[in-house]
């Protein structure tokens, strides 16, 4: 992908699998990531997910273009650097990853995505150079705590 059209990647989107952060990994299901457009310019980032006792965990960053030439890819405050991969034209799911590939996520318009085409994900990230066994499907009902 050579453009990102932040106007279309803004909004809520599913975490559908991930090869999680250390802030992620007590999160075991209802993992959002929300991107709303600040006054700046820049992209405020809420992650939240809620742990296996049904506690709320949420971290708070920025995300802008840091390189015109590279418009796909995003920085984010909380994570050093991380790039559009893929990104069908319909904007129903993206795949973001980190260059060292120690992290990664799979994100969706909706809470879960077909098999086949999370199936065709797992190869192109594969031809990527992730390790696909690495990536961990995210159960999307939440059960918070009262």
């Amino acid at each position: 992908m050579e453009e990102l059209d932040l106007s279309r990647y803004l909004g809520t989107w599913y975490a559908v699998a991930s090869i999680p952060t250390a802030f992620e990994r007590k999160c075991v299901q209802g993992t959002t990531a929300i991107y709303p457009l600040l006054p700046s310019g820049e992209i405020e980032v809420v992650n939240v997910c809620f742990s296996a006792t049904g506690e709320r965990i949420e971290a708070r960053g920025r995300a802008w273009v840091p390189n015109p030439r590279e418009p796909a890819k995003l920085q984010v405050g909380f994570v050093s650097f991380l790039g559009l991969r893929l990104l069908p034209a319909d904007y129903t799911y993206a795949v973001v990853g980190h260059p060292t590939r120690r992290y990664g996520w799979v994100l969706s318009r909706t809470s879960t995505l077909p098999a086949e085409v999370l199936a065709g994900i797992r190869r192109r990230r594969e031809d990527q150079g992730y390790d696909g066994s690495q990536f961990r499907v995210i159960d999307q009902r939440v059960h918070a705590r009262p």
